[in-house]
């Protein structure tokens, strides 16, 4: 919730709008380059993992990008 307000304060300044679709949470193993998308958000409720995977494995091609809706 820090970060969305944060940056929806930004993107108002400059005559734009947001909206939060979802949260969860991310394990990220350098040493091991992989990345685990998981978890929900109690304020915004459960994102759409295979997106934020999907993007995720486009920014890093040569990481392990997994997700699963389990976890908090």
């Amino acid at each position: 919730a820090d970060i969305y307000e944060r940056m929806e304060q930004e993107l108002a300044q400059q005559g734009l709008g947001c909206e939060c679709l979802g949260g969860g949470r991310l394990s990220h193993r350098p040493e091991e380059r992989k990345i685990h998308v998981y978890g929900y958000s109690v304020g915004f409720g459960r994102a759409d993992h295979s997106v934020t995977t999907e993007k995720l494995k486009a920014k890093y091609p040569d990481y392990e990008v997994t997700w699963a809706d389990e976890g908090y």
